[in-house]
């Protein structure tokens, strides 16, 4: 067996290759960007060829940087953008058509229809998932409604459908040529066709939708000790390596941040914020805005569900400080000039930019700036920018408790506004909660190399995988208890404020 794991993450802009040491350790990596398509307003689309070609590039590119070979690898995880959806013909591995992004708004339509015929809600309690154009589902009928290829392709048995690690998992185990035609249950989460407590396409759901059974993969365990094939000694590896880890992007990030307990959670900093919550073994049914999906399953184990909820505008509001505003040049820039003050100076910023995300789900707020007064200068608005994904993260976390009744004991953080040191130590004293940032930020390539080395044996344990996380900072709550009251008193009044804008 090699010494190291390979972890093949598929982005939304770009794809890696990272190589990790049996440590959990980077050791090598290679990265490339793939183009962003745009047909239509509100349409995203990919070339997924032009992914699989650059999968291979960055797995060749980061096994020549570090003199490995393909035979140094002991297993592949793979990870990837969530929702976005490929269907091909399995003679040729030809894409029909451009994959649709998770993005796209092209199913809002289809969506409305559903919605009329049963209520928004119609799927939730088998799905977890309100219907919505972010879903899997509907952009597959989407294909099947407008492109003829597809639609006979399905017809005769020959078109396959899957997200995008579905896709490179198929081309990496042979392709045309027997490739393995599977999703693991994180991804089979988010297409709005899998049935949460039985992890089985629900005949229903597709009767509806009027999509073929034949063309969906076979469902399969994130970590998965009877892999799905080996690549190809032909392919970009040069040598039989098992692929056995599957999970989409932020279940990645949950399990390379191992957070394996109830209650633990993680959040992912961005453009938004993506927190989930580990909830266990039962899959709890949201009323508060939150999505139930699933975490991960070990082969032969429960699945693990989690709560997610989702900000629209976190490390965004940052970037329109910087390019509309022009209060900073970089986005660096922001924490020293929100330290220059104690604090936010009674003013509030509330990003409703489009609307409220969780959970308010409110398309008639727009965003408000709060509490202005001669006393307010540059940095005070500084503050509340930062201030602002602090509170709306709590929202989410708030939201959370009411629907689990789990009371968060820690939050662990990723992405790439972990930097800004003065907003993680709010988030700390505003959640009540201890903040935790990892060693190594690369949480998503490094919960797919993880899965990976479990199903394959060079991890023996989740307690080893715990053992190998590293903290790198830890911010305890010290904010008095008053204050911190005061302050989200505030907020939610300047929620309140966004609010019944748009007639």
């Amino acid at each position: 067996m090699g010494e190291f794991i390979g972890a093949l993450d598929l982005g939304t802009t770009s794809n890696r290759f990272v190589i990790f040491d049996r440590r959990g350790r980077i050791v090598g990596v290679d990265q490339k960007e793939h183009r962003q398509i745009f047909p239509q307003p509100g349409w995203v689309e990919h070339d997924p060829m032009e992914i699989w070609h650059n999968s291979g590039e960055v797995i060749r590119g980061a096994l020549a940087k570090t003199g490995l070979s393909g035979r140094d690898i002991a297993a592949i995880g793979i990870t990837n953008q969530r929702e976005t959806t490929v269907v091909w013909d399995k003679r040729n591995g030809q894409p029909y058509m451009n994959a649709i992004v998770w993005q796209c708004t092209r199913t809002d339509e289809l969506c409305r229809r559903l919605s009329e015929e049963g209520g928004q809600d119609r799927f939730r309690a088998k799905t977890g998932l309100p219907i919505s154009t972010y879903f899997s589902g509907p952009k597959l009928r989407w294909t099947l409604d407008h492109v003829e290829a597809a639609h006979i392709g399905a017809q005769k048995g020959e078109a396959l459908f899957g997200t995008i690690e579905s896709w490179i998992i198929w081309w990496l185990t042979g392709g045309p040529e027997g490739g393995a035609h599977v999703t693991d249950v994180s991804n089979a989460s988010r297409t709005m066709l899998m049935d949460l407590r039985t992890l089985a396409w629900d005949e229903e759901i597709l009767k509806i939708l009027k999509i073929p059974a034949e063309m969906l993969p076979r469902i399969v365990p994130s970590i998965d000790a009877d892999t799905w094939g080996v690549t190809r000694p032909a392919g970009p590896l040069g040598a039989a390596v098992p692929v056995c880890g599957a999970l989409g992007d932020q279940q990645a990030a949950l399990v390379g941040q191992t957070c394996f307990a109830v209650g633990e959670a993680k959040n992912t900093y961005g453009t938004g914020c993506f927190l989930l919550l580990n909830t266990g073994t039962e899959a709890v049914a949201s009323r508060h805005g939150m999505l139930t999906t699933v975490g991960y399953q070990i082969r032969g184990q429960k699945p693990v569900y989690c709560l997610e909820g989702s900000v629209a505008i976190a490390g965004a509001l940052v970037q329109w400080l910087r390019d509309n505003l022009g209060f900073i040049q970089h986005a660096a820039e922001i924490e020293p000039l929100a330290r220059g003050v104690e604090d936010n100076g009674g003013a509030y910023i509330v990003p409703a930019f489009s609307g409220l995300f969780a959970p308010y789900w409110r398309s008639d707020a727009r965003g408000v700036i709060v509490g202005l007064t001669r006393y307010i200068n540059r940095q005070h608005i500084a503050r509340a920018v930062l201030e602002a994904v602090a509170y709306q993260t709590l929202d989410v976390v708030e939201a959370m408790a009411k629907d689990s009744g789990v009371a968060l004991s820690s939050l662990r953080v990723d992405g790439g506004m972990v930097a800004n040191e003065l907003l993680m130590q709010f988030q700390a004293d505003i959640l009540g909660v201890p903040v935790i940032r990892p060693k190594i930020t690369e949480t998503t390539a490094l919960g797919a190399a993880s899965a990976a080395a479990l199903a394959c044996g060079f991890a023996h344990s989740l307690d080893e995988l715990k053992r190998n996380w590293a903290m790198d900072k830890r911010w305890e709550p010290t904010m008095a208890a008053e204050h911190r009251q005061k302050g989200i008193a505030g907020w939610k009044k300047a929620v309140e404020k966004t609010l019944n804008w748009i007639d």
